[in-house]
């Protein structure tokens, strides 16, 4: 019987483990395929650039919250190579404002586009949030628990990720007409490192992650994303209803 119970007991242990190491999800999550650079690329913002083209783009569709007057369109493609994860993202927006210019300062309340990802296979609710204005200002955490057990990286860090883009760093008042703006990015691997564990991108290996779009404090206010997030207000940082990115 004493037996019995001790397995009993590791069988609960392992039960609560998984439950904080294992997104729960509902309904299918989406898939992307990161493909492999044979070597690196400028950045500089260009959406058309050879190098960019013959990747597939991921489309912005979902909304949380209420939907507002002028429904943005997003893309955004991603790219890999040895040492570093490359990013784009291609918006047709309207009310463009973008007032924050200090790193890990409110660069949501702008208009802004977002990576949530996953580097850890092993654990897949933890995770960085890279969040990055119009002009090219960031704000970048690294997340065990959200909103609890949170870690800002350091500037000098957040200053080795290459930004380049096509709009100034401060737009006051804000653009009402329409306008087309992109932001590309590359993020070195090691930098990451520094504050996780990191499943090195290959062919077959699976982060989790989902991209974002949010302008909060403009006079068109909206919560875009990509993977679908069940939730009744404007939330984020819900690790569970990430996607997948699958490197080849």
């Amino acid at each position: 019987m004493r037996l019995i119970a001790i397995n009993s007991g590791l069988i609960i242990l392992l039960s609560i483990m998984v439950s904080f190491t294992t997104p729960k999800t509902r309904g299918k999550q989406p898939a992307y395929s990161v493909k492999k650079l044979t070597q690196p690329i400028n950045t500089d913002a260009k959406w058309d650039k050879p190098q960019w083209q013959s990747i597939e783009a991921i489309n912005l569709k979902n909304f949380m919250g209420d939907k507002p007057g002028f429904s943005p369109t997003v893309q955004a493609k991603m790219m890999y190579d040895d040492e570093n994860i490359y990013v784009i993202f291609h918006v047709n927006d309207r009310f463009v404002r973008c007032t924050t210019k200090n790193i890990n300062g409110s660069v949501s309340n702008d208009s802004c586009v977002e990576l949530f990802f996953a580097p850890d296979t092993t654990f897949p609710l933890k995770y960085f949030n890279l969040e990055t204005n119009c002009g090219g200002t960031v704000l970048m955490h690294y997340n065990t628990i959200p909103r609890k057990e949170v870690k800002k990286l350091d500037v000098e860090d957040i200053r080795k990720i290459e930004i380049a883009h096509s709009l100034p760093q401060i737009i006051d008042p804000e653009i009402k007409e329409r306008v087309t703006w992109t932001l590309e990015y590359k993020i070195p691997v090691e930098l990451l490192r520094k504050y996780s564990n990191v499943t090195k991108p290959g062919p077959g290996i699976i982060w989790k992650a989902n991209f974002y779009k949010i302008a909060d404090k403009t006079s068109n206010s909206h919560y875009l994303t990509w993977a679908h997030v069940e939730n009744n207000k404007p939330d984020f940082h819900l690790p569970q209803f990430f996607g997948i990115l699958k490197f080849e």
